[in-house]
């Protein structure tokens, strides 16, 4: 192979590189700004929760965990791009092992927490002392 059908080669792969097919969806002005409304939206709910006490502590601590699971998948499809598409499904597999080590070390964590609380913590019985 000559060096100027190398470097034509060469040339015509970089700029394929650049070029995407349709398989890739970048998003239009349109979806980046539903994605920023709702996003706006799904932020400005559990704060208005959180400022007006409108329901009791723990209510609103599993509201505002729905509204961050939501505004998350949201982040990821309109931001993102993720799909089931995307990258032959690689991201989908990689993101579906991120979820599964994250609950197991969060799962685990607030186990251990848990149970070295309710075993290590003396109790006082102001009863018996005296």
């Amino acid at each position: 192979m000559s060096v100027e059908a190398h470097n034509d080669h060469a040339v015509d792969h970089h700029h394929d590189d650049h070029h995407h097919g349709d398989d890739h969806d970048h998003g239009s002005f349109k979806t980046y700004m539903i994605g920023f409304l709702l996003s706006v939206v799904l932020t400005a709910i559990p704060f208005w929760l959180v400022m007006t006490e409108a329901l009791a502590p723990q209510t609103t601590g599993l509201v505002i965990t729905a509204f961050a699971v939501v505004q998350i998948i949201v982040h990821m499809v309109f931001f993102l791009h993720m799909n089931h598409k995307s990258e032959g499904g690689w991201n989908m597999l990689a993101l579906i092992f991120t979820i599964v080590v994250v609950v197991i070390a969060v799962a685990g964590s607030v186990w251990v927490m848990y149970h070295l609380n309710t075993n290590m913590m003396p109790t006082h019985d102001m009863q018996t002392m005296g």
